[in-house]
């Protein structure tokens, strides 16, 4: 008997982590900013700009970017999600209610945004964890900075991986966004 309840919390423990399994970002399920649980499933078949945030970056001012990026090509099945995080340099202090008001007062953010989370150290959210750890063109590893980008395909899966000073409007962002709507 002693034997079989080692072997159970052994299994428990080994499953508490990570999921290895996820195919995709599809697999995930998160809190978006107004606390309303969002599978990331709803948006199969649209080609995701994923983004740490923070509103008190250098970098703060590309959510300009972002919404006129969102609003360009949001008819061709483009969805930018934006994910605050204050794991650098405490940038994203605010809660979700200020976070979701700074972003609609200074940079009219209609994308949607999700509540927010870590994307880094011992409380990385599984969505980062799978984000930092799947092979792409690009680089893999845990996120440097905010406004650190991942392209996913129509199909969940991880395209191209961009880091905070590729602005979202460059040459780079925009050709690898038309490529992955030909997908």
């Amino acid at each position: 008997m002693k034997s079989l309840l080692i072997l159970l919390i052994v299994s428990l423990v080994s499953f508490s982590g990570t999921d290895k399994t996820t195919d995709s970002v599809h697999d995930f399920e998160l809190n978006n900013i107004e606390g309303e649980k969002i599978p990331l499933k709803q948006f199969e078949g649209n080609v995701l700009l994923i983004v740490n945030t923070a509103s008190e970056c250098g970098y703060t001012p590309q959510y300009e970017g972002l919404q006129a990026l969102y609003e360009k090509y949001k008819d061709k099945g483009v969805v930018v999600l934006g994910f605050p995080a204050n794991n650098f340099g405490g940038q994203e202090p605010g809660t979700d209610d200020q976070i979701k008001k700074f972003c609609k007062a200074n940079y009219g953010v209609t994308f949607p945004m999700f509540s927010k989370i870590s994307v880094k150290g011992n409380d990385i959210n599984p969505l980062f964890d799978y984000l930092t750890s799947q092979d792409n063109p690009d680089f893999t590893g845990e996120i440097k900075w905010n406004f650190e980008k991942f392209l996913i395909g129509k199909d969940g899966k991880l395209l191209h991986r961009f880091r905070s000073d590729v602005k979202p409007q460059s040459d780079t962002i925009i050709n690898a966004l038309d490529e992955a709507l030909k997908i």
